[in-house]
Protein backbone atom coordinates (compact mmCIF):
# COMPACT_ATOMS: atom_id res chain seq x y z
CA UNK A 1 0.00 0.00 0.00
CA UNK A 2 2.88 2.39 0.72
CA UNK A 3 4.31 1.87 -2.76
CA UNK A 4 0.91 2.41 -4.33
CA UNK A 5 0.39 5.58 -2.28
CA UNK A 6 3.75 6.94 -3.45
CA UNK A 7 3.00 6.14 -7.09
CA UNK A 8 -0.41 7.79 -6.77
CA UNK A 9 1.18 10.86 -5.16
CA UNK A 10 3.47 11.20 -8.14
CA UNK A 11 0.69 10.71 -10.70
CA UNK A 12 -1.91 12.89 -8.97
CA UNK A 13 0.43 15.70 -7.84
CA UNK A 14 3.30 15.95 -10.26
CA UNK A 15 3.18 13.71 -13.35
CA UNK A 16 -0.31 12.81 -14.54
CA UNK A 17 1.04 12.52 -18.10
CA UNK A 18 3.46 9.79 -16.96
CA UNK A 19 0.57 7.34 -17.20
CA UNK A 20 -1.58 9.31 -19.63
CA UNK A 21 -4.00 10.83 -17.11
CA UNK A 22 -6.11 13.84 -17.98
CA UNK A 23 -6.48 16.09 -14.94
CA UNK A 24 -9.11 18.81 -14.78
CA UNK A 25 -8.40 22.31 -13.46
CA UNK A 26 -9.16 21.27 -9.87
CA UNK A 27 -6.87 18.25 -9.96
CA UNK A 28 -9.55 15.58 -10.43
CA UNK A 29 -8.99 12.51 -12.61
CA UNK A 30 -11.36 9.71 -13.50
CA UNK A 31 -11.00 6.69 -11.22
CA UNK A 32 -11.68 4.42 -14.20
CA UNK A 33 -8.97 6.18 -16.22
CA UNK A 34 -6.49 5.88 -13.34
CA UNK A 35 -7.15 2.15 -12.95
CA UNK A 36 -7.05 1.44 -16.70
CA UNK A 37 -3.94 3.53 -17.40
CA UNK A 38 -2.01 2.05 -14.48
CA UNK A 39 -2.91 -1.46 -15.66
CA UNK A 40 -1.93 -0.64 -19.26
CA UNK A 41 1.51 0.41 -18.01
CA UNK A 42 2.06 -2.73 -15.93
CA UNK A 43 1.38 -1.01 -12.60
CA UNK A 44 -2.22 -2.12 -12.12
CA UNK A 45 -4.20 -2.29 -8.92
CA UNK A 46 -7.83 -2.90 -8.02
CA UNK A 47 -10.59 -0.50 -7.01
CA UNK A 48 -10.51 -2.18 -3.59
CA UNK A 49 -6.81 -1.39 -3.22
CA UNK A 50 -7.48 2.20 -4.31
CA UNK A 51 -10.28 2.52 -1.75
CA UNK A 52 -7.93 1.18 0.93
CA UNK A 53 -5.19 3.70 0.08
CA UNK A 54 -7.66 6.59 0.15
CA UNK A 55 -9.24 5.46 3.44
CA UNK A 56 -6.13 4.34 5.31
CA UNK A 57 -3.26 6.51 4.09
CA UNK A 58 -1.84 7.99 7.29
CA UNK A 59 -1.72 11.46 5.75
CA UNK A 60 -5.09 11.24 4.01
CA UNK A 61 -3.46 12.57 0.85
CA UNK A 62 -6.26 11.63 -1.51
CA UNK A 63 -9.98 12.21 -1.79
CA UNK A 64 -12.85 11.03 -3.95
CA UNK A 65 -15.54 13.39 -5.20
CA UNK A 66 -19.10 12.91 -3.91
CA UNK A 67 -19.85 10.38 -6.66
CA UNK A 68 -16.73 8.27 -6.07
CA UNK A 69 -15.90 8.43 -9.77
CA UNK A 70 -13.17 11.09 -9.51
CA UNK A 71 -10.05 11.19 -7.34
CA UNK A 72 -7.39 13.81 -6.58
CA UNK A 73 -4.54 14.62 -4.24
CA UNK A 74 -5.66 17.07 -1.54
CA UNK A 75 -2.55 19.28 -1.83
CA UNK A 76 1.13 19.29 -2.78
CA UNK A 77 0.78 19.65 -6.55
CA UNK A 78 3.57 20.90 -8.77
CA UNK A 79 1.27 20.89 -11.82
CA UNK A 80 -1.18 23.78 -12.26
CA UNK A 81 -4.41 23.21 -10.29
CA UNK A 82 -6.94 25.28 -8.41
CA UNK A 83 -8.12 23.09 -5.56
CA UNK A 84 -10.90 25.53 -4.77
CA UNK A 85 -10.43 25.56 -1.02
CA UNK A 86 -12.23 28.46 0.64
CA UNK A 87 -10.28 31.00 2.60
CA UNK A 88 -10.22 30.27 6.32
CA UNK A 89 -9.16 32.10 9.44
CA UNK A 90 -6.16 30.26 10.87
CA UNK A 91 -5.46 29.56 14.53
CA UNK A 92 -2.99 31.85 16.33
CA UNK A 93 -0.03 29.61 15.53
CA UNK A 94 0.67 27.00 12.89
CA UNK A 95 3.86 24.99 12.40
CA UNK A 96 6.22 24.12 9.59
CA UNK A 97 8.60 21.17 9.66
CA UNK A 98 11.82 21.39 7.74
CA UNK A 99 15.42 20.23 7.90
CA UNK A 100 17.95 22.04 10.07
CA UNK A 101 20.08 22.46 6.94
CA UNK A 102 17.47 24.76 5.34
CA UNK A 103 17.12 27.21 8.23
CA UNK A 104 19.64 29.80 6.97
CA UNK A 105 17.79 30.06 3.66
CA UNK A 106 14.42 30.29 5.46
CA UNK A 107 15.64 33.05 7.79
CA UNK A 108 16.79 34.94 4.70
CA UNK A 109 13.82 34.33 2.35
CA UNK A 110 10.99 33.07 4.55
CA UNK A 111 8.96 30.02 3.65
CA UNK A 112 8.27 29.69 -0.06
CA UNK A 113 6.28 27.01 -1.86
CA UNK A 114 9.32 25.99 -3.92
CA UNK A 115 7.98 23.59 -6.59
CA UNK A 116 4.51 23.36 -5.02
CA UNK A 117 1.54 25.70 -5.19
CA UNK A 118 1.51 26.69 -1.52
CA UNK A 119 3.45 26.51 1.71
CA UNK A 120 2.15 23.63 3.84
CA UNK A 121 1.59 24.25 7.54
CA UNK A 122 0.62 21.87 10.34
CA UNK A 123 -1.72 22.50 13.26
CA UNK A 124 0.66 20.76 15.70
CA UNK A 125 4.36 20.30 16.35
CA UNK A 126 4.20 16.50 16.17
CA UNK A 127 3.17 16.57 12.52
CA UNK A 128 5.78 19.24 11.78
CA UNK A 129 8.52 17.07 13.34
CA UNK A 130 7.49 14.14 11.12
CA UNK A 131 7.55 16.34 8.03
CA UNK A 132 10.94 17.82 8.93
CA UNK A 133 12.38 14.38 9.64
CA UNK A 134 11.82 13.35 6.03
CA UNK A 135 14.46 15.87 4.96
CA UNK A 136 17.19 15.32 7.57
CA UNK A 137 17.59 16.49 11.15
CA UNK A 138 14.23 18.19 11.82
CA UNK A 139 13.56 21.77 12.78
CA UNK A 140 10.14 23.13 13.63
CA UNK A 141 9.11 26.71 12.96
CA UNK A 142 6.14 28.39 14.61
CA UNK A 143 4.21 30.62 12.22
CA UNK A 144 2.35 33.63 13.62
CA UNK A 145 -0.66 32.74 11.47
CA UNK A 146 -3.26 34.96 13.13
CA UNK A 147 -0.96 37.96 12.82
CA UNK A 148 -0.31 37.12 9.18
CA UNK A 149 -4.05 36.86 8.58
CA UNK A 150 -4.61 40.24 10.24
CA UNK A 151 -1.88 41.64 7.98
CA UNK A 152 -3.75 40.46 4.88
CA UNK A 153 -2.27 37.05 4.12
CA UNK A 154 -4.74 34.43 2.96
CA UNK A 155 -5.03 30.91 4.31
CA UNK A 156 -7.04 27.84 3.38
CA UNK A 157 -7.21 24.39 4.88
CA UNK A 158 -7.40 21.12 2.96
CA UNK A 159 -9.69 18.25 3.84
CA UNK A 160 -6.91 16.50 5.75
CA UNK A 161 -6.10 19.49 7.96
CA UNK A 162 -3.07 20.87 6.12
CA UNK A 163 -3.08 24.67 6.15
CA UNK A 164 -1.99 26.38 2.94
CA UNK A 165 -0.71 29.88 2.25
CA UNK A 166 1.26 31.45 -0.59
CA UNK A 167 4.37 32.30 1.46
CA UNK A 168 5.49 33.11 5.00
CA UNK A 169 7.91 36.03 5.42
CA UNK A 170 10.66 35.39 7.95
CA UNK A 171 9.34 38.03 10.38
CA UNK A 172 6.38 35.74 11.13
CA UNK A 173 8.62 32.81 12.09
CA UNK A 174 10.34 31.59 15.22
CA UNK A 175 12.09 28.29 15.87
CA UNK A 176 10.48 25.88 18.32
CA UNK A 177 12.56 23.67 20.60
CA UNK A 178 11.84 20.02 19.83
CA UNK A 179 11.62 17.79 22.89
CA UNK A 180 12.17 14.12 22.27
Amino acid sequence: MVRLSKRMSNWLRHSPAAIGLTMDGAGWVSVDQLLANATARGQGFSRQQLDLVVAENNKHRFEFDDTGTLIRARQGHSVPVDLGYAQAEPPDVLYHGTAQSTLALIWRDGLRPMNRHAVHLSPDTGTAVKVGSRHGKPAVLAVAAARMHTDGFRFSVSGNGVWLTDAVPAEYLREVTIRR
